[in-house]
């Protein structure tokens, strides 16, 4: 039985308790969270589980065998460093770190003392994003041209970070996992309305050194809500709505072929239209289905898809994109 205890009980960190508790394998020992309301609601919810405002029980007590965090940002190096000191095994929220230097340090300590670490990437496990690696994996798009993805809404503006740092490290994320490649470049701009330092409009090109580009637009002062990635291939083209009820992925049999030279007048271009076909996907929890592959990778010391090293260079494209935005758009190398 591994036990765990989860620091955070904010806006995810009921939705994580409720799935440590629901797995076979764990046993949550202790909720931590510095606000008296959070707390409140933890007792209310989970009356038999201890719960604290001091991390510190959770962090350096020999009983516990894992730490989840689920805190801001700039909290994640502090209390990760002191959970892994201790020999405990991290899940953690998205994004990884503040700074690459805190993420190569973790990493580096988690290695020394063999512990897992997991960032909680949770598209990833999505029924749609695992369809789409299947599909990608199994060549069913062809060499890809294009990853193009859109969230953008009306809020939640945040105090601590703008909305690339909200935002982007899900479309990052699910791009790093989904594309077998590291970009070289970034690209950046965007603007803030209401706070001098906090942008809450952000457009997003990534550069790849074999001409596929990706773009990524997110926003929190959009009138509607929309999430919506599409993946261009040679042979295939793939529009993932995730809002949709159904028929999430849709696979378009559309492609552009050439003929001819490309330097010369006489090139011709033809406009292929086939058939459109949505595949079945899953419609399990993600954050199920990541927690039950968290334990499974402790377990049997497996290296998760989602360990340090993706959630290292996800903050290595956020750093370069905040980069890129103070410098007025200026193209970043990676």
């Amino acid at each position: 039985m591994i036990r765990v205890g989860i620091i955070g009980y904010g806006y995810w960190g009921p939705n994580v308790v409720r799935n440590f508790i629901g797995h076979g394998e764990t046993q949550v020992a202790a909720i931590c969270d510095l606000e008296h309301n959070a707390l409140q609601r933890a007792r209310r919810a989970h009356p038999g589980i201890h719960t604290t405002s001091d991390c510190n029980e959770i962090l350096r007590s020999p009983d516990i065998d894992a730490v989840v965090i689920v805190t801001p940002v700039s909290t994640h190096y502090e209390l990760a460093k002191v959970a892994l000191e201790n020999g405990k095994h991290i899940f953690i929220e998205k994004p990884f770190t503040a700074s690459i230097n805190q993420a190569e340090e973790l990493i580096e300590l988690a290695d020394k003392k063999n512990l897992r670490i997991m960032v909680d990437h949770t598209f990833l496990f999505t029924g749609s994003v695992r369809k789409i690696k299947q599909l990608i994996e199994e060549n069913v798009l062809g060499d890809l041209y294009y990853f193009d993805s859109i969230r953008i809404n009306l809020g939640l503006f945040q105090k601590d970070v703008n909305v690339v740092w909200d935002l982007a490290p899900h479309d990052l994320s699910i791009m790093d996992h989904l594309i077998n490649k590291k970009p070289v470049a970034i690209m950046a701009s965007g603007t803030a309305h209401f706070h001098s330092k906090l942008e809450d409009v952000a457009y997003i090109t990534l550069y790849f050194s074999d001409n596929l580009i990706a773009h990524i637009n997110v926003n929190w002062l959009s009138p509607v809500k929309i999430r919506t990635t599409l993946i261009g291939g040679d042979k295939k083209m793939l529009v993932w709505n995730d809002l949709a009820p159904d028929e999430k992925i849709r696979i378009y049999d559309r492609g552009v072929e050439t003929f001819g030279q490309e330097a010369s007048y006489d090139m011709r271009v033809s406009y292929r239209s086939g058939d459109m076909w949505a595949p079945k996907v899953e419609q399990n929890e993600a954050l199920k289905v990541e927690v039950d592959y968290f334990i499974d990778c402790i377990i049997n010391g497996k290296t998760p898809i989602n360990d340090g090293q993706a959630g290292l260079r996800i903050v290595r494209m956020l750093q370069s994109t905040i980069k890129s935005l103070k410098r007025g758009g200026e193209v970043v190398y990676l």
